[in-house]
This record gives structure tokens, C-alpha cells and sequence, in this order.
């Protein structure tokens, strides 16, 4: 869980008892700004409740859904470091970088649902998961392309499709979110499977296949991209006439 009990934060009565990592600060915030020194506070100051505060804020940080995040980015440059050993075609040490790589990929799955459970989404987490995201992603994919197991426009079409809808993202978030459809979740568990095959130092009939597993994935990153762009234009649109409306409704 994010943050502590109002109870460890302050020694608040009940009353702040509330659960959750918002709630937790509000009452420390609460804390602050009506605490005075006297028998009904055990003589705690305004000082000592901002710390608390503080203290609030610092630990809703370090929960485990962000852990998962950091562990996620950690393992970016001990993965390259796997998979470029030995010249990177080594199949001891690409099994390894599998591992860090199926590692990386199985706290994808994980963090999010967790913070959204259990209510640990914090503003580093936002920003750092999607992050986490594309370093992994990507790292695997130039290494694969550096080593020439991969073509670069296989590369180049997966990454620019993730770092395009980033983008696209951020300029129609003023008319709402995109949210994640079905079909970019398969995208993502199919380009995962796919890199992760390339990874390993298959031969025989497990290489053709994942040719046709990498072929899959590089549909659906082509497909599901389009459909972000549509979802986005519309968006754009309805946030537009929205506007308008308003607008209008606000002359009259």
C-alpha cells in the first residue's frame, strides 16, 4: 500500500482512520494545518506534523508496484550487457539475457494491475512504467538488429509505432485518454513472446516459428496503431465540438 495509517503518521484519533494512500496524506495534511501545541495534541508543533506529512509523501513512493518499475529498468542495461557477451551469440549468455528480458517483461504484467488494486498509482509510477516499457522493448530490439537477427525495419516499424502513440497521446490528452484496447494488450504480449524467441538461440523448426510469431507482432503493432489514430482523431473531434458547445451555451 502507498503511504501509512494517519495513525503512524500523526497519532491522529480515529477520525483520521481512513485507508488508502490519498486518504493517509490528506489527514496528515489536515494534521498540518490545524495542529497547535496543547493537551488535545500531546503538545506536537506544526513542524512536527509537516514532517509527517513528508514522511507520507516520501513512503507512498516505495511501494511495490513502483519497485517492480525500477527493478524493470535496472535490468535494461544488465540485459544489453547479457546479450552482447561474447560477442552475442553466445547461447549460454543469451539464455541468460532471456531470463533478464522474461523477467522484465512478466513485472510488466504485475505493477499496473497492482497499483490499480491496490491503490499505489503515483506520479513516478505514470511516468516511469511506460518508460520501463520502451527501454526494455527497445533495447532487445536494436540488439537483435545490431547482431542481425533482426531486420532494422522490423525495428524501426515497432518503435516507431510505440514512441508515435506516446506522442499522440500527449497532444489529444487535453479532449481525454486513449485508453488501451484489447487489441494492444495482445500486441504487446505477442511482440513479447516473439522478442523473447528471437533472443534465445533457436534453430530448426523453433526458428521458423518465431518467424511467423514476429510476423504476427508486426501486424498488430501496424493494425492496433491505426485504430489509436482513429480512437484519437475522434476524440479530437468530440473534444472539439464539446468546446463549442460550451462555448455557445456560454454566450447565449
Amino acid at each position: 500500500m502507498t503511504g501509512v495509517p494517519a495513525s503512524a503518521a500523526g497519532g491522529s484519533s480515529g477520525a483520521h482512520g481512513a485507508t488508502g494512500a490519498a486518504a493517509a496524506a490528506d489527514g496528515a495534511r489536515s494534521e498540518v494545518s490545524g495542529s497547535a501545541p496543547g493537551p488535545g495534541n500531546g503538545g506536537k508543533s506544526a513542524r512536527g506534523g509537516k514532517i509527517a506529512a513528508v514522511a507520507v509523501n516520501q513512503a507512498s513512493v516505495w511501494n511495490v508496484a513502483n519497485l517492480l518499475t525500477m527493478l524493470r529498468l535496472v535490468l535494461v542495461p544488465g540485459f544489453v550487457v547479457l546479450m552482447l557477451a561474447n560477442g552475442g551469440y553466445d547461447p549460454a549468455w543469451r539464455s541468460l539475457a532471456w531470463a533478464a528480458f522474461a523477467v522484465a517483461m512478466i513485472t510488466d504484467l504485475f505493477d499496473g494491475h497492482l497499483a490499480r488494486t491496490y491503490n499505489l498509482v503515483t506520479d513516478f509510477g505514470k511516468i516511469a512504467d511506460p518508460i520501463a516499457d520502451k527501454a526494455i522493448m527497445g533495447a532487445a530490439l536494436i540488439c537483435l538488429s545490431a547482431l542481425g537477427d533482426l531486420p532494422w525495419w522490423v525495428t524501426a516499424v515497432i518503435l516507431g509505432r510505440e514512441l508515435g502513440i506516446t506522442l499522440l497521446r500527449f497532444l489529444v490528452i487535453r479532449y481525454g485518454v486513449i485508453p488501451a484496447s484489447r487489441g494492444g494488450k495482445l500486441k504487446t504480449l505477442v511482440q513479447g513472446v516473439a522478442v523473447g524467441m528471437y533472443v534465445l538461440a533457436l534453430t530448426g523448426w523453433l526458428a521458423t516459428l518465431r518467424f511467423w510469431v514476429m510476423a504476427a507482432a508486426v501486424v498488430l503493432t501496424v493494425v492496433t496503431g491505426l485504430d489509436y489514430v482513429r480512437q484519437a482523431i475522434v476524440l479530437r473531434r468530440q473534444g472539439i465540438a464539446e468546446r463549442a458547445a460550451a462555448l455557445e451555451e456560454k454566450e447565449a
